[in-house]
C-alpha cells in the first residue's frame, strides 16, 4: 500500500475537480440487528434511503445500490444493481459497483461506496471524500476517524478496479487487504457522526423504530 500525504482539513466545500457516481452497500446477512439493516429506519426513513439521498445530494451524476433485497428496494423506487459475489463480504460488493460504472463508459473516474447502517450519512461528508480524489494518481481515499479507517465510506478510482478483482480472486475478502498495490490517501478531521453505522438495535437512535 502506497499513502500519500494525508490530509487534515474538514474538506472541500464543492467538488468542482471531481466528477463521481455514488454506490450504497446492501447485501450485509444483519445478524446482529435481527432484521434486513438497509429497511430499518432512522426518522422515519429506511437507511438506505438516506445513503442515497446524501449521495444524490452531494452531486453524484448516478447513485446505485448494490446487493440486498430487489424486491423492497424495487418498492422503495431505489436504483439498484446485483452484487456479482453475494455473501463474500464488501469488497465483492465494491468491485461490483466500480465494474457497473466502467461499464457505463460516460466518463466518471471516481465512485464514493458506502455502507446503507449509516445512521446520519452526510452530503456533506460525501463531498469531503469525493474531493480528496482530485489527484490521478491516486487510487482510493478513506477517511480517518480517530485510529480507524472508514473503507465502507470511502471514494473509489475505476482505474483500480483490476488489481482489487485481482486480489478477491486470490481469496482477499477485506477493503483494506486488497488496497496493498494501491495508492491510498488518508483524511482526517472530520465529524466522527458522520461515519456512525449501526450494527444492533441499540446503535440506533432511541426514538426509531423497525
Amino acid at each position: 500500500m502506497r499513502f500519500v500525504p494525508p490530509s487534515t482539513r474538514p474538506g472541500l466545500a464543492t467538488t468542482e475537480f471531481v466528477t463521481f457516481a455514488g454506490a450504497v452497500l446492501a447485501g450485509g446477512e444483519s445478524r446482529r440487528m435481527g432484521s434486513d439493516k438497509a429497511f430499518v429506519t432512522v426518522s422515519g426513513v429506511e437507511m438506505v434511503t438516506n445513503a442515497v439521498q446524501a449521495l444524490t445530494a452531494a452531486g453524484a451524476s448516478a447513485v446505485t445500490v448494490v446487493g440486498g433485497n430487489a424486491r423492497r428496494l424495487e418498492d422503495l423506487g431505489l436504483p439498484q444493481i446485483v452484487d456479482e459475489f453475494p455473501g463474500e463480504g464488501p469488497l465483492g460488493g465494491i468491485i461490483s459497483a466500480l465494474r457497473h460504472f466502467a461499464s457505463a463508459d460516460d466518463g466518471v473516474e471516481v465512485v464514493v461506496i458506502m455502507a446503507c447502517d449509516l445512521v446520519s450519512p452526510s452530503d456533506a461528508a460525501v463531498r469531503s471524500v469525493a474531493a480528496a480524489l482530485h489527484d490521478p494518481a491516486v487510487d482510493v481515499v478513506v477517511p480517518v476517524v480517530g485510529d480507524h479507517a472508514q473503507w465502507l465510506h470511502a471514494a473509489w478510482r475505476i482505474g483500480a478496479l483490476d488489481s482489487l478483482a485481482r486480489d478477491f480472486a486470490s481469496g482477499i475478502r477485506a477493503p483494506q487487504k486488497a488496497t496493498q498495490n494501491l495508492t491510498v490517501r488518508e483524511i482526517r478531521g472530520r465529524k466522527a457522526s458522520w461515519f456512525r453505522d449501526a450494527d444492533r438495535p441499540e446503535d440506533l437512535p432511541p426514538q426509531n423504530a423497525h
